[in-house]
């Protein structure tokens, strides 16, 4: 409620509708600065008809009107279901709808709001429940636009684990929102440059596991973005001449000189058709140590029994 109010209080001559998880629900009833909210309601909602009018006889008058049944029992008993088209993140899918006004007390006990059931035609899925307070919202636009919240969720996942969002070194007074903050940031900064530098060009290598791939990932971006990094960081400044005499001897014959390994399917030399490559003999740990004298092996005085290396370079 605070971080809508404050956002409401920055664009005065704006109106907000606001997608919530069905955690948030209780938003539905509450008075947000020109905002409606719509979110999902729960299965054991307790719904009723509205408030009859006055009788004019003395007492308190009524506050809500007869019991309703559950939204699946509602749904169960509906008619007059409506084929529709939504929107579900970004594809398009077949759904039928239904919907009306219900009075749910324990949230938004002051006035109505609009229960919408989405089902699924082929019966795979479970139905769906929403409720919106927008009164002119139709049941299309609630349907995707719950649906198109997704995205947030995806944005949370990636700023925290793919930008370490949700390990901040800081644990005192506004780090830990100043490092939330700093990953939302880079994150929507890595997207622009990644639209803006590779657009609907792939980048991504195909897998064989999902060749139906064909929008990118945040993951694709960020690799996109590290690998241009590395190649005007480190690729520029790298040359292709052979490394100096000193380094190689340091690193000892097996690691200075060691070629780079042919393909198995490259031609070989003397190679006979139909007769295996063989791959010849390969370095062992403790050959290193054999050949490099300068390298000295001893016990650590502090850990008897732990060898420890000294290397001179």
């Amino acid at each position: 409620m605070q971080m809508i109010a404050e956002v409401a209080g920055w664009l005065p001559e704006r109106s907000f509708h606001l997608h919530a998880d069905g955690a948030y629900a209780t938003l539905v009833g509450a008075d947000l600065p020109r905002t409606v909210v719509t979110s999902r309601m729960r299965r054991d909602a307790a719904l009723y008809e509205p408030a009859p009018p006055r009788t004019g006889k003395r007492g308190r008058p009524r506050t809500k009107g007869e019991r309703l049944p559950t939204p699946p029992q509602l749904a169960e008993a509906a008619t007059g279901w409506v084929d529709a088209d939504v929107d579900e993140r970004g594809h398009t899918v077949a759904r039928r709808l239904w919907s009306r006004d219900v009075l749910w007390y324990h949230v938004c006990p002051h006035r109505m709001v609009r229960l919408v059931v989405v089902r699924d035609p082929a019966g795979t899925q479970p139905d769906d429940f929403f409720v919106t307070s927008h009164p002119l919202a139709t049941d299309t636009e609630v349907a995707s636009g719950y649906a198109g919240r997704w995205s947030i969720e995806v944005t949370n996942r990636d700023a925290k684990q793919d930008l370490r969002g949700e390990d901040p070194q800081s644990w005192k007074g506004d780090g830990p929102a100043r490092a939330a903050a700093v990953s939302l940031w880079l994150h929507t900064a890595i997207w622009c440059w990644y639209l803006v530098t590779h657009g609907t060009h792939q980048t991504w290598t195909v897998r064989a596991w999902y060749r139906h791939k064909s929008t990118p990932s945040f993951a694709d971006a960020l690799t996109a973005l590290r690998r241009t990094l590395w190649q005007q960081r480190i690729t520029a400044m790298s040359t292709h001449a052979r490394l100096p005499t000193k380094i190689t001897d340091a690193l000892g014959p097996d690691l200075g000189h060691l070629p780079l390994r042919q393909p198995r399917r490259a031609a070989a030399a003397g190679h006979q058709p139909g007769r295996p490559i063989s791959p010849g003999p390969r370095a062992q740990p403790g050959d290193i140590l054999r050949r490099q004298p300068e390298r000295r092996r001893h016990l650590d005085p502090e850990c008897p029994g732990v060898a420890s290396m000294t290397w001179r370079c």
